[in-house]
C-alpha cells in the first residue's frame, strides 16, 4: 500500500481568525443526519429462509428519509438479481412507480488489500438513490438465475438491508423538500441561488493572512473546517505542504515544486465540506494519501437525476452517510463531486490540492483522483454545466502534478475484473470509470463527453 495517514494533531501553529458566517447562515440551527436500517426477510414463503430467492420488505411507513440503498455482509460477495423500490413522499400519502437500484456496485470502493479495503466495517452495497423526503418504503430483491452458475440453485448474499438516509439539515439550510418534478420550477437550469458566503477575496487584517492561506490552513487540518468555499482562482498552493510522506524529501510531486509547473490552470471555485454540511465526526480521523496525481477519473453517482440544485448538498451529505455508515468507508469515495448546474464540491477530507486516497475506481485509487457528476447518466446526457466543470477541475488538478489533460500515463493495478494486482496499465489521464473496471460507469453519455473534457481541460491549462 503506497497511501499514508497524516493527522493534525501535535502540530503547532498560529491561530488564525477565520470570518464568521453572515446572520443569513446562521439563520436555521444544524440537524443531524440519521440511518434507518430494516432486514429483508424472504417473500416466497420457503421452508429454508436462507435459501430465499426473493427478500424483501412490505409497505411501511418510517421516519422521514431522503435516500436508499441496500446492503449486506459480506464486501466480497455480488448481488446477482434485481432490487427494487418503492417511496411514498412525505405527507401526500401518494406512492412512486418501482425504481430499480444499482446492483452491481462492487466496482466502488477501497482497492483490496489495503486498510481501508481490509476493514471489518466493510459491507457490499447496490448504488444509492436519491428519492426527495419520504415517509414510506417497499422492498423487492429477486435472484437472478443466470447469475448464479448453471449447477446451483440462485441465492442472495446474506445480511440483506435496506438503508434509509435522512441528510439532516445543515446550519442555515431550509427544510428538507420532496423529489424533485423534472422541468419544473424547482429545477432551475442554472445555478442555483447560494445563501451568503463569507468574503474571502481580501486579506483579514485581525489574521495577517489572505484567502489562500485560509484555506490552505482549512485542507490541511490546521484551522476549524467552517469555511463555505474554497474560493478561486488559485493556480497552486503556497509554501511547504502537509500531504508528504514524514522524512520525504521535497520534490516534484511537494506543493512548493507543484507551482513551478507551466501549465497550472486557475483553480474553480470549490464549495468546501463545511459548505455542504459534512459531519466530521461521521469519518474515521486523519488523513489517507497517496504518492502523487496522475489521472483523474470521471464517475457519475448512479442516485438518479431526481433533485434540484438546491438539494445538491443534502444528496452529498446522504452518499457520505451511506459510504460510511452504511458500507464502512472511511469517509466519502470521491475526491470531488459535480452538480447538474456545475458547482463543484470538495469529497473526501484531506485537502482539495493534496494527492487524496480516495474510494471511488477499484484497483486503481493510488496516483488518482476520482471526480463524481451527482446523477445517473446512462440515458440521459449531462448538462453543459457540468461538463465544463469536469474540464476546470481537472485543468488545475492535473495541472497541480504536471499532466496533460490529452495524454496517456501509466498506473498499476491494485486488483480488479479487467487488470490483474501488480499490472502496468496505460491508461488516459482523463479516464472514466469504465476504464479501469469492467461497468457502467459513468453511464454511456456522460463517458460520451470525455473527449471534449480533455481538449477543453488542455485549453484552460494554455496547451
Amino acid at each position: 500500500m503506497r497511501g499514508f495517514l497524516a493527522s493534525s494533531i501535535g502540530v503547532s501553529c498560529a491561530v488564525l481568525v477565520l470570518p464568521l458566517a453572515s446572520p443569513a447562515t446562521a439563520a436555521g440551527p444544524a440537524v443531524p443526519g440519521t440511518t434507518q436500517s430494516f432486514p429483508l426477510a424472504p417473500l416466497t414463503g420457503s421452508r429454508a429462509p436462507e435459501a430465499a430467492t426473493e427478500r424483501g420488505l412490505a409497505p411501511q411507513t418510517v421516519r422521514s428519509f431522503s435516500l436508499v440503498g441496500v446492503v449486506w455482509d459480506d464486501p466480497a460477495a455480488q448481488l446477482h438479481g434485481r432490487v427494487r423500490i418503492r417511496t411514498r413522499a412525505n405527507g401526500t400519502g401518494r406512492w412512486s412507480g418501482w425504481q430499480e437500484l444499482e446492483a452491481q456496485n462492487q466496482d466502488h470502493g477501497p482497492d483490496p488489500g489495503t486498510g481501508e479495503g481490509s476493514s471489518r466495517r466493510m459491507r457490499g452495497s447496490t448504488a444509492p438513490l436519491w428519492v426527495g423526503a419520504s415517509d414510506g418504503v417497499q422492498v423487492s430483491v429477486h435472484a437472478d438465475e443466470s447469475g448464479s452458475g448453471a449447477t446451483r440453485a440462485p441465492k442472495l448474499p446474506d445480511g440483506l438491508h435496506v438503508e434509509l438516509v435522512d441528510p439532516g439539515r445543515a446550519q442555515g439550510e431550509d427544510a428538507p423538500a420532496g423529489p424533485a418534478v423534472p422541468g419544473g420550477p424547482a429545477d432551475p437550469a442554472g445555478p442555483a441561488e447560494e445563501p451568503d458566503r463569507p468574503d474571502l477575496s481580501a486579506p483579514d487584517p485581525a489574521a495577517g493572512t489572505g484567502a489562500e492561506a485560509i484555506a490552505s490552513a482549512v485542507e490541511a487540518g490546521l484551522a476549524p473546517l467552517n469555511d463555505w468555499e474554497i474560493p478561486g482562482p488559485w493556480k497552486g498552493p503556497e509554501g511547504p505542504g502537509e500531504s508528504q510522506k514524514p522524512g520525504k524529501t521535497p520534490g516534484k510531486d511537494t506543493p512548493t515544486e507543484r507551482t513551478r509547473q507551466p501549465y497550472v490552470a486557475p483553480r474553480p471555485r470549490i464549495v468546501s465540506r463545511s459548505g455542504w454540511g459534512a459531519d466530521e465526526g461521521l469519518r474515521e480521523p486523519g488523513f489517507l494519501y497517496t504518492d502523487t496525481v496522475k489521472a483523474a477519473f470521471v464517475h457519475h453517482t448512479a442516485s438518479g437525476n431526481n433533485y434540484t440544485c438546491a438539494q445538491a448538498p443534502s444528496v452529498i451529505r446522504s452518499i457520505y452517510r451511506y459510504h460510511v455508515v452504511s458500507s464502512g468507508w472511511r469517509d466519502i469515495g470521491y475526491n470531488f463531486l459535480v452538480d447538474k448546474c456545475g458547482n463543484i464540491y470538495e469529497g473526501r477530507a484531506g485537502g482539495v490540492e493534496k494527492p487524496v486516497m480516495g474510494a471511488h475506481t477499484l484497483g486503481f485509487n493510488s496516483d488518482t483522483t476520482g471526480i463524481a457528476v451527482i446523477g445517473t447518466y446512462t440515458s440521459t446526457a449531462p448538462s453543459t454545466a457540468a461538463v465544463d466543470a469536469l474540464a476546470r477541475l481537472t485543468a488545475w488538478k492535473l495541472g497541480l502534478f504536471g499532466m496533460d489533460p490529452r495524454a496517456k500515463t501509466y498506473l498499476e493495478s491494485g486488483g480488479g475484473n479487467l487488470y490483474p494486482k501488480g499490472e502496468n496499465v496505460r491508461l488516459n489521464v482523463i479516464s472514466g470509470h469504465r476504464d479501469g473496471f469492467a461497468t457502467e460507469c459513468p453511464g454511456r453519455l456522460l463517458y460520451g463527453e470525455l473527449g471534449l473534457i480533455r481538449s477543453q481541460a488542455a485549453r484552460y491549462q494554455g496547451r
